[in-house]
C-alpha cells in the first residue's frame, strides 16, 4: 500500500473510477478530468476542466493542469492513449505509472496490433486505411471509425464507395458477443484479470450507434466457448504485452463469433470494466497496476464471488438541467454524479449506475431498471432513443 505522503495525479476524460481505486489503496490522489463530478470532488481534490476552468477538454489541457499540481507520480485514463505527446508532458519530472509515449504510439497502430494478434493465432477484422478503401468487398458489412478513437464514439456503418476522412479507417463489421479482456503487464509478461461483456448502443440507456454503455462481469459466453476462451485470452494478453512492452492494467476489446475471437482494439490504459473486477474480487486494481508498472505481477488473482456485477452509463436523451443530486452521494449504486443545476447536453452522460445479479441477464435487467428509476426521478421520457 502506498504511503499517504506520496502524491499522485490521475488525468483523462473521466478519472473517477481509477482515482477511487487509488484512494482506496491509500494514495494521496488528485484528479484532473473533463467533468469534476460531485462524487469525485467529495472523495479527493479534483479539477474539472470545464466546470472549474471553463476549458474545453483535451489531453493536452489536462496534462498542462496536472503538471502544475507537482505530484511525484502520474497516471492516466482514456483518452490519453491517443496522445503520446500529452503523456510525455504529463510525465515530465514525475514517475509515470502507465505505458510510455513510445509504447502508445506502437500499440495504437492498427497494422502493428494485427501482427501482434496474429502471433497468438487470432486475427483482427480486415482493417483498411483511407488509401486502401477501394479494396473493400461490397458483399461484406463495414464500419468507419476514428483511427484514434475510443468508447465507440464516432463509429458508423460504412458503404463501399463512401468518403473516408484522413483520420479514419474502415473495418469489417464483426457480429457476435461483444467483450473485453483486462490484464496486467510488467513489460514482458501478462496476467489475465478477467473477461466481461460489453454493452454498446443500448437505447434503454439513451445510447446511440456503437457508443459504449457499460459492462457486465464476468463474461458468460455460450457453453461451447468455455473450454478454450480463457486460454486464448491469456495467449492474447501475453502476445500484445511482448509485442509492445506493455505495463500496468490494459484491455483488449473483442467479438466472439463461432470459434473465432476477433480483436477490435487494444486499450493500453485503465479499461472501463476494470472497476467491476475490483468490486467482484476485492483486488485493488490501482495497487496492482502500480506494482505491475514497476515489474511485479500478482501471484494469484482472487476469484470473483458468485453472480454478475454490472455498470451502465445513462445518457441524456435531450438537454436536461439537473435538480438536487446531493442525495445520490449516499447511493452505492450511483457514481459520476453531476452537480445540482448542471446542464447536461443531449447525448452526454448523466451518471453511471451499478447493479449485481445472479446472472448476466438479471444484472442487465437491474441496470436498466435503475436507469428507468433515475429518468423517472428526473422526469425524463424514457422512450427509445433514435439511432
Amino acid at each position: 500500500m502506498a504511503s499517504r505522503r506520496e502524491g499522485l495525479v490521475i488525468a483523462g476524460v473521466c478519472a473517477r473510477a481509477f482515482a477511487e481505486s487509488a484512494a482506496r489503496a491509500g494514495y494521496a490522489c488528485w484528479a484532473v478530468d473533463a467533468f469534476g463530478d460531485l462524487d469525485l470532488k467529495a472523495l479527493i481534490p479534483a479539477i474539472g476542466l470545464r466546470r472549474d476552468l471553463g476549458w474545453r477538454y483535451s489531453a493536452t489541457a489536462a496534462a498542462r493542469v496536472a503538471r502544475h499540481i507537482g505530484a511525484t507520480d502520474v497516471a492516466y485514463v482514456g483518452n490519453f492513449e491517443n496522445h503520446p505527446a500529452a503523456v510525455r508532458r504529463l510525465a515530465a519530472g514525475a514517475r509515470l505509472l502507465g505505458n510510455a509515449p513510445a509504447v502508445l504510439a506502437r500499440a495504437r497502430a492498427a497494422q502493428a496490433l494485427a501482427a501482434a494478434v496474429a502471433g497468438a493465432g487470432e486475427r483482427v477484422p480486415t482493417t483498411l486505411p483511407p488509401a486502401r478503401v477501394a479494396a473493400a468487398d461490397p458483399a461484406r458489412e463495414w464500419l468507419c471509425k476514428p483511427a484514434r478513437g475510443g468508447g465507440g464514439t464516432g463509429v458508423r456503418t460504412w458503404t463501399p464507395g463512401s468518403a473516408v476522412a484522413s483520420g479514419e479507417l474502415v473495418q469489417e463489421r464483426a457480429r457476435g458477443v461483444l467483450g473485453s479482456l483486462v490484464f496486467l503487464a510488467d513489460g514482458a509478461r501478462a496476467r489475465l484479470l478477467g473477461l466481461s461483456h460489453q454493452l454498446a448502443g443500448e437505447a434503454e440507456l439513451g445510447g446511440r450507434g456503437f457508443r459504449y454503455c457499460g459492462s457486465i462481469y464476468p463474461l458468460e459466453p455460450p457453453p461451447e466457448h468455455v473450454p478454450w476462451l480463457e486460454e486464448r485470452a491469456r495467449a492474447l494478453a501475453d502476445a500484445v504485452t511482448a509485442a509492445f512492452g506493455l505495463r500496468g492494467v490494459n484491455g483488449l476489446d473483442f467479438v466472439l463469433r463461432g470459434d473465432e475471437l476477433l480483436v477490435l482494439e487494444l486499450n493500453p490504459r485503465f479499461p472501463a470494466s476494470a472497476e467491476l473486477m475490483e468490486r467482484a474480487t476485492g483486488l485493488s486494481i490501482f495497487a496492482a497496476h502500480a506494482a505491475a508498472c514497476l515489474g511485479e505481477l500478482p501471484g494469484r488473482i482472487p476469484a470473483p464471488g458468485r453472480g454478475s456485477w454490472g455498470k451502465a452509463i445513462l445518457y441524456a436523451r435531450a438537454e436536461h438541467v439537473m435538480g438536487d443530486t446531493r442525495a445520490w452521494l449516499d447511493r452505492p449504486d450511483v457514481r459520476d454524479v453531476p452537480f445540482p443545476g448542471e446542464r447536461i447536453a443531449a447525448g452526454s452522460p448523466i451518471c453511471t449506475l451499478f447493479a449485481r445479479g445472479a446472472s448476466t441477464a438479471e444484472c442487465r435487467a437491474r441496470l436498466l431498471a435503475a436507469a428507468r428509476d433515475i429518468e423517472q426521478e428526473l422526469h425524463v421520457d424514457a422512450g427509445p432513443t433514435p439511432s
